[in-house]
């Protein structure tokens, strides 16, 4: 009966449902997969697995905010259903109630922490990255107000997708020197320090006030970024750090087409689109004597935004190509329904010698 029930509390909705709850996503989603996992209800069994395994066996503390939206949701659905709701989560939420103030939740003026767990599938077909990897946990201090930090206290779209891209093809990453501007709460970091980067290190450089001669004592081989094109006033500066970071004076390289379709927006701005390459010709690693490049991976919210981009790219002879489509990352956190991947693109951008 043990082995019978470990079997299936290692399928597929429980995995989902524990990952889903230590990565605090939305109350909904996670109730959902607690359903499944019951095989439509959430059952006497389930219960008792989400008090042992989601609630007592993890650190709720310092999300006992989210606890309580969670637990107000299962309890409604349970009881929705005529079924009888365990003693233990009641009283579990009746602690929440009285530890955790409504204005408190209005506020956000809590922090939480958030462990996303990176699922490898057992017949992935990326054989180097899922020999390297099989389940991956990163925890994350965030905060659940804007206001108290910026942008950089939140984890966003782009830092997932650009993560899974890191973790998808550790080989590009592997003994490269790689920089990224705007690490934010840290999970890109975290990632590339599993595929053995070269270097790695954290420091405050502000796009806007960093010298030309401080950029260049680093020099990397790779430089990342995710969700940074965003705001007009602070694109000029990131194209400056781009094509210092990207320029190599000292070495005569040029420019190597890998057989890719050029597109150009209306405005002819430099971009170009690896739509109809296949995955095969793409070299996404630096080579010996071969430019430095950047993978940023970002949501276009406004394509006036995104074309300004552009057009200070093409000024300071960056070509931005489009891999979003021939280098696809694997489906690395499947329970993560509130990340629309679908919505970010993974752009290569290199510095274009004549």
């Amino acid at each position: 009966m043990e082995k019978e029930e470990e079997l299936q509390e290692s399928s597929t909705p429980c995995l989902h449902l524990v990952s889903a709850f230590l990565a605090c996503e939305p109350p909904d989603f996670v109730v959902s997969f607690a359903r499944d996992f019951g095989g439509g209800s959430i059952t006497e069994r389930v219960q008792s697995f989400i008090w042992n395994v989601c609630i007592n066996k993890s650190d709720v503390k310092c999300s006992l905010p989210y606890l309580k939206r969670f637990l107000k949701k299962l309890i409604v659905e349970i009881e929705s259903n005529g079924d009888v709701v365990l003693d233990e989560l009641y009283e579990k939420y009746i602690y929440c109630l009285a530890s955790v103030k409504d204005d408190e939740l209005a506020k956000g003026s809590t922090r939480m922490l958030r462990r996303f767990s990176f699922l490898f599938p057992k017949d992935c077909s990326q054989a180097s990255s899922c020999q390297i990897f099989r389940k991956l946990e990163v925890m994350l201090q965030c905060s659940l107000n804007m206001l108290e930090g910026d942008t950089g206290c939140s984890i966003w779209p782009s830092g997932l997708f650009l993560s899974e891209f890191i973790l998808s093809f550790p080989e590009v990453f592997s003994d490269k020197s790689c920089l990224e501007v705007g690490s934010g709460v840290g999970l890109v970091g975290v990632c590339l320090a599993q595929t053995n980067c070269s270097k790695l290190q954290c420091l405050y450089l502000p796009w806007e006030s960093a010298a030309e001669n401080e950029l260049r004592e680093f020099m990397p081989d790779i430089v990342l970024g995710a969700d940074v094109i965003y705001d007009p006033l602070c694109l000029p500066h990131l194209v400056r750090v781009l094509a210092i970071l990207l320029k190599r004076e000292d070495h005569n390289l040029h420019h190597l087409s890998n057989g890719c379709k050029d597109y150009y927006p209306p405005d002819r701005r430099c971009f170009e689109s690896e739509e109809t390459s296949s995955a095969g010709d793409l070299d996404l690693s630096p080579r010996l004597g071969q430019e430095p490049v950047a993978y940023i991976a970002s949501v276009i919210r406004t394509i006036d935004t995104f074309n300004y981009f552009l057009s200070l790219a093409e000024k300071e002879k960056l070509l931005v190509s489009d891999i979003t489509e021939t280098m696809k990352p694997l489906d690395l956190l499947p329970y993560v329904k509130s990340y629309q991947r679908s919505n970010v693109r993974m752009f290569k951008i290199s510095y274009l010698h004549k």
